[in-house]
């Protein structure tokens, strides 16, 4: 039987265990002091990193978790797997709830409960192919900034005793709208940072997370079908496990304003290519490599005879917002590499200036506002504010591709 995980330890981060063990076992007495008896809201918590944290925070026996995502099944199927693991601690107060956290419902069951001692915002959209036109930047802003200022004006009037929202590696020095996204909203949970204490984590590429490229690659031989991948992305990955270890780290043991990331080495960084025929191999097939997606797909029918030979097309990449490399901050970011074995943290990020703030997300609204706009005024209003956006755009969508 096909065991994922082991899959993962052994070809994709290549550690049999947790980057972050130490830091765990040296914190322990410290997280449990900051979760025991907490009530929990995790928005976005039936996805793989918001599941995932979840899971890293649940042995610390909070008294009470909700849980708000719009995926109902997803919800469903974390709630059956939480109930399913043997030794796996669920307070008796447990509401998984599928509903918007920026719907009025979601702000009545907010208030009433009146708000909650640690909060977790997984809700964004996360992929690059979200930016393949002008309504799918809408809606990937929407979700990832203005919908977020929404439920931190929420948090004002109920501050937390910590606030978490996700970034990526992508945020430092971003290429795409994706990870310019990310970057405005580091800036923007910062200015809340008055009223609250807020953290966040840029982290790699979680190994078969939902809707991500080894995912579909899982997807695609569980149907017989071709595979394609880009032969020149490199990319750093971490585990499911360590993904939802890194935000509760960060979330519990990071100060105010205080942004934390993975110690990984460049040595460490893995090609999509490579993780195809890892998985193509582990699932007893050789590899047949063909010069395009369509040749691809002719020679995919000998898989369903019960051919051996699995058909794969890779190539460089050439699609829109395609870092060429990754990175988790920049040269004019403060950087402490001693305080934590395994993770880095990035210090003394000022509160940003929260007018500037709304300015630009009201130059956004009033962009979408308009029935002309294009995904090249979105840039330009972006780059306004973050002259170091260089974004990359070639004309061409990962939806385009197998």
């Amino acid at each position: 039987m096909f065991d994922l995980s082991r899959f993962i330890a052994r070809n994709v981060t290549m550690r049999e265990h947790s980057m972050f063990l130490a830091d765990l076992e040296a914190n322990a007495d410290s997280l449990r002091e900051k979760i025991e008896g907490r009530r929990v809201l995790v928005v976005g918590g039936a996805g793989s990193i918001g599941s995932s944290f979840i899971r890293a925070v649940l042995p610390f026996q909070p008294a009470s978790l909700v849980v708000v995502d719009t995926n109902e099944n997803a919800l469903a199927e974390l709630t059956r797997d939480l109930r399913s693991t043997p030794g796996m601690f669920v307070p008796d107060d447990y509401l998984p709830y599928p509903m918007d956290y920026t719907s009025s419902v979601f702000e009545k069951m907010f208030r009433s409960r009146g708000g909650f001692d640690l909060v977790g915002n997984f809700s964004a959209h996360k992929h690059v192919r979200s930016e393949k036109d002008i309504f799918s930047v809408e809606a990937l802003l929407r979700n990832n900034v203005i919908g977020a200022k929404k439920l931190l004006e929420l948090l004002a009037e109920y501050p937390p005793e910590a606030y978490f929202c996700v970034s990526t590696d992508k945020a430092a020095n971003p290429v795409n709208i994706m990870g310019a996204s990310k970057r405005i909203m580091e800036d923007l949970i910062f200015s809340y940072s008055d009223a609250f204490p807020v953290k966040t984590a840029r982290f790699a590429n979680v190994a078969f997370s939902n809707g991500s490229l080894p995912a579909g690659m899982l997807a695609r031989i569980s149907k017989l079908q071709p595979i394609s991948a880009p032969s020149d992305v490199r990319r750093y990955f971490v585990s499911p496990e360590e993904s939802g270890q890194i935000c509760m780290l960060s979330c519990m043991l990071g100060n105010n304003r205080e942004i934390f990331f993975p110690k990984l080495r460049e040595a460490q960084m893995m090609t999509f290519d490579a993780i195809a025929t890892a998985l193509i191999e582990a699932h007893g097939f050789s590899v047949l490599r063909c010069g395009s997606d369509r040749e691809a797909i002719e020679k995919s029918a000998a898989l369903k005879a019960g051919g051996l030979q699995y058909p794969v097309h890779y190539a460089p990449s050439d699609t829109s917002g395609e870092k060429a490399f990754e990175e988790f901050y920049t040269e004019t970011e403060t950087v402490d590499l001693e305080r934590l074995t395994a993770l880095g943290v990035i210090t003394g990020k000022a509160i940003p200036d929260k007018t500037g703030m709304q300015e630009l997300l009201t130059s956004l609204e009033e962009a979408f506002a308009s029935p002309n706009v294009g995904k090249e005024d979105i840039v330009r209003i972006i780059r306004n504010r973050y002259p170091n956006f260089a974004h990359i755009e070639t004309g061409r969508s990962l939806d385009g591709k197998m």
